[in-house]
């Protein structure tokens, strides 16, 4: 198997920080000159920088950059009654999730006279960016979607990366619709940051741009937030990442699922366990085994998990101290008693116990 197997005490600190070390990005120089190349075009040329652009790197020539009504509805009939309710369950637990945060204005008097109000607005427009890879993301679309659905966000704007025939895929076309997003584009890569951030003949500047995407994509975010004034971004997003801290009763099946479910996104991912259980490791090690060769990207999880880590640490308050050094993007908890480590752990983006 590619996975490290590493046990944590016999391993020098700086072996350490290398074993925590992300898969580096290349040739950074060059991606910022060709991202700035292509910014420049779409910023000149509008629309017919992006018909260029996408039959250069995507090899499709497109005749229109915009999804019609017609198409969506072709897509809701064309997907399988198991699918449609799959699609639509994940919606609405999405959904039930975010109602949840909804924010109330605040109004506190801090002093005798003095009234102070904190009021939250929904962003009046916003852009979705949907990667496509190897594999189409209607859970993107959904976790992007319904926070600017429920927001009430007046327009939203869903860029993607065509096919081969030019279309998108079924599943985001529908979870779209679900999320009331009308306003879809067969467009991705650098240029469509560049499309939302200038606005072009067919696509509207926006406001924010939300989503992630690959190291052009996040550049192209990266440069546009500094050049184009009301433009901004969520965040500079890296390959795809999780972290998993499991014990000797955590199921070895699931933590393999969900280390694979990272891995497959791209061969620049990393995945993580940390465990105090060398039992664990060895039937995590024989579960990755047997998946991979299950998934349809089985190259790509392969190529990733070439860096990825299984690590043995000598307790549970050492597997946190671990995990707050690496500061997962993912973080998922899959121990016996995981409230206990809730209090120390830090640093991570998003926590799934």
């Amino acid at each position: 198997m590619n996975t490290q197997i590493i046990d944590w005490q016999t391993i020098t600190t700086q072996q350490q920080k290398d074993a925590l070390a992300r898969p580096a990005i290349a040739d950074n120089a060059l991606l910022s000159t060709q991202v700035a190349n292509i910014l420049s075009q779409v910023q000149k040329q509008g629309d017919k920088a992006l018909f260029s652009l996408t039959e250069q790197f995507d090899g499709i020539a497109l005749s229109t950059l915009r999804v019609t009504p017609e198409q969506v509805e072709q897509a809701k009939l064309a997907l399988t009654d198991k699918r449609l309710k799959a699609i639509n369950t994940a919606y609405e637990q999405i959904k039930r999730f975010h109602s949840a945060q909804t924010p109330k204005d605040v109004f506190v008097e801090t002093c005798p006279g003095v009234r102070c109000t904190l009021k939250t607005e929904s962003i009046e427009s916003v852009g979705l960016y949907i990667p496509v890879g190897s594999a189409p993301l209607p859970s993107t679309v959904l976790m992007l979607g319904v926070p600017a659905q429920l927001a009430g966000c007046k327009r939203t704007a869903l860029v993607c990366p065509p096919d081969k025939n030019g279309q998108l895929a079924n599943e985001v076309l529908v979870a779209a619709s679900l999320c009331e997003i009308t306003e879809i584009y067969t467009i991705g890569g650098a240029q469509a940051i560049a499309a939302l951030a200038y606005g072009t003949e067919s696509i509207p500047a926006v406001n924010k741009v939300f989503g992630p995407g690959n190291r052009y994509v996040t550049e192209a975010k990266k440069q546009l937030s500094q050049q184009v004034a009301g433009f901004t971004i969520d965040m500079p997003a890296g390959p795809s990442e999780v972290l998993v801290i499991g014990d000797e009763q955590a199921n070895a099946a699931f933590i393999a699922a969900d280390l694979l479910s990272q891995a497959e996104h791209g061969a620049d991912s990393q995945v993580i366990l940390l465990t105090d259980s060398k039992k664990l490791i060895d039937e995590v090690a024989l579960e990755l085994e047997k998946q991979v060769v299950l998934l349809t990207r089985e190259s790509i999880a392969n190529q990733a998990l070439k860096q990825s880590r299984l690590i043995l640490t000598k307790d549970m308050a050492q597997a946190v101290e671990v995990s707050n050094l690496y500061g997962p993007e993912h973080l998922i908890i899959q121990t016996e008693t995981p409230q206990e480590l809730l209090s120390n752990l830090r640093n991570a983006l998003v926590l799934s116990l």
